[in-house]
């Protein structure tokens, strides 16, 4: 029994360690994983949590979601079986998660092609190439997210407009906010030890696309080349739940976890979008595209990559700082 609990505790810390390579809002990685030979416990980090993007923490929670997608793809592919408890206890909030190993599992192709993506999975801020997205393609990422306990609705080329629309008010208005402009520039120059945040090496200056990306560098700093590409055949998914909640934030977090694998699997390049549903207004907006009711969480830009060398990844911080921290 001890043998099989060490184990069991040997591949919850791999499962961990695997979830560290999660995206996150403003790649904050806001979570924390404490560990015994009984359970993974997956505890929201508050100290990383965003007070003017994200006041409410509810892209800490859908980021958080990720990671724990990530953590439960690793255990299924390794053959293990996996119970999982969301939001366990209720006098603990920031008890997001708990993983117990209750068994053997036959993992199937499509959960070893998931964990084999998390290590090419980079977030790709550069437009994609003119090569359409097939919608068989577009389809099969909706089966992954809905999967998940969320949902997952393809924006049509007739409603473009009203994304890109929702993603110029929200970067005007955003960067009208001096506590924006304020926590932007905390989070995108970081020192390069810290492992955090976003460097503005990893992001792309303004250019014309289909849909504007976040600026991650409007002070300045070393961006990426765009290219000459202008995301002409890039698709946009809207992940979206039926609660707005924190278990409907989770839920879409690994709706989101599963849609970026996936897409990895088939080919593509990805990126997340949060800046369109952090401001109310343009979160009302996006609910208009929804095919009934729903509550918008985060977007998915997807599409094939330009030519040459990829990203460079963006940095993560030290294992020993997000599982077990001694603090």
């Amino acid at each position: 029994m001890t043998t099989a609990r060490a184990a069991h505790e040997q591949a919850l810390r791999g499962a961990a360690h695997t979830a560290l390579a999660a995206p996150s809002i403003f790649n904050t990685q806001p979570w924390r994983w404490e560990i015994d030979r009984e359970r993974a416990r997956l505890y929201a980090d508050r100290r990383r949590q965003l007070l003017v993007a994200d006041p409410e923490g509810r892209l800490l929670t859908v980021s958080c979601g990720v990671a724990l997608h990530h953590a439960r793809i690793a255990l299924a592919a390794a053959g293990h079986a996996v119970g999982v408890h969301r939001n366990p206890d209720p006098a603990d909030p920031d008890l997001l998660a708990e993983l117990t190993i209750v068994g053997t599992h036959d993992p199937s192709l499509a959960e070893l092609q998931a964990a084999a993506a998390v290590a090419r999975r980079h977030t790709d801020r550069r437009p994609f190439t003119g090569q359409p997205v097939s919608d068989a393609t577009c389809h099969d990422l909706i089966i992954a997210a809905e999967t998940e306990g969320a949902h997952a609705h393809l924006i049509d080329d007739n409603h473009i407009a009203v994304l890109a629309l929702a993603a110029i008010k929200a970067g005007a208005l955003q960067l009208s906010d001096p506590g924006y402009r304020a926590e932007l520039a905390d989070w995108t120059h970081r020192p390069p030890w810290s492992g955090e945040g976003v460097p503005t090496e990893t992001t792309v200056r303004a250019v014309p696309r289909r849909v504007p990306v976040r600026d991650y560098a409007p002070f300045g700093g070393d961006t990426m080349r765009p290219g000459r590409e202008s995301d002409r055949g890039a698709r946009y998914l809207l992940i979206y739940t039926d609660t707005d909640d924190p278990d409907g934030w989770l839920h879409a977090g690994e709706a989101l976890s599963a849609a970026l694998l996936a897409a990895i699997t088939a080919g593509l390049s990805t990126a997340p979008i949060s800046d369109i549903t952090e401001l109310p207004t343009t979160r009302d907006e996006l609910r208009t595209l929804l095919p009934g009711l729903g509550h918008p969480q985060v977007a998915v830009r997807v599409g094939y990559p330009p030519p040459g060398e990829p990203p460079p990844p963006t940095t993560r911080r030290p294992a020993e700082d997000a599982i077990n921290p001694r603090y």
